[in-house]
């Protein structure tokens, strides 16, 4: 079920073409196309049959199906920390946004229905829960005072402002506490979730659903994974060895 680019054939039914890209199961459920059936009708009958527009669906699915990747070997470390906060900001964040809803919807549904003959989905849906309930409070806290603090201590290192320690003793924030405590929280949430579903490895027999749940979850963890990775091992320890070093400005 990985995506295979962004190509959607009218002739297939809803349930080939999750097959082929997982992430259509979003859309398909959003005008609410069952497509967890091994055999259905053709797409296009089925949007005609619900007078649903097959434009505006076909685009959708289109967005969703795009196989966007970004290299590990891209320079992060080089990128200046006010890029570095933004590119986190508009791919990572956006990402948790518009994702974790849809998501913990898919989820919802899917335990409602197959929790007794899968005791396991209970924990899992309390686990995700708690993640995504907090995700957000998290976000902003990051956009609205570690991010901008972080690019105002950035500004006065450059600078080497005559202000600059008086700038860190006034307004420091709490930067290790968030790398330490909170992403570690993160972490800890996403091994149980592992550990939980094996590693998100659905049995041959499972369902679509039971199939589309584990892969929306695994490409959740190597999202914030890679979120984690760009904060902790480098917008947050370049903030503090900033501010250790402005500390020291007499």
């Amino acid at each position: 079920m990985n995506p295979s680019g962004n190509s959607i054939d009218l002739n297939l039914s809803a349930s080939e073409i999750v097959k082929r890209n997982y992430r259509t199961a979003l859309v398909f459920n959003r005008y609410r196309i069952d497509y967890s059936f091994a055999e259905n009708l053709p797409l296009a009958l089925v949007l005609e049959n619900n007078s649903l527009n097959a434009e505006q669906v076909m685009d959708e699915l289109r967005q969703i199906s795009r196989d966007v990747r970004v290299s590990p070997q891209l320079p992060f470390r080089e990128w200046s920390t006010d890029f570095l906060s933004d590119y986190i900001i508009h791919v990572h964040h956006e990402y948790l946004r518009l994702f974790l809803p849809q998501i913990k919807g898919e989820l919802d549904r899917f335990v409602e229905g197959n929790e007794q003959k899968f005791p396991y989905l209970r924990e899992l849906k309390d686990i995700f829960d708690v993640l995504a309930k907090g995700m957000i409070p998290h976000l902003k806290e990051e956009e609205e005072i570690m991010f901008p603090y972080i690019r105002q201590i950035g500004h006065a290192y450059e600078n080497r402002d005559s202000y600059a320690s008086l700038l860190v003793r006034t307004l420091r924030k709490p930067v290790e506490a968030m790398m330490h405590h909170e992403h570690s929280s993160m972490n800890m949430t996403l091994n149980r979730m592992r550990k939980l579903t094996q590693f998100y490895d659905a049995p041959d027999s499972a369902s679509m659903n039971h199939k589309v749940i584990f892969a929306l979850l695994k490409e959740l963890d190597a999202d914030i994974v890679q979120h984690l990775f760009l904060e902790n091992e480098i917008l947050f320890p370049r903030a503090i060895a900033m501010e250790n070093e402005l500390l020291q400005i007499a």
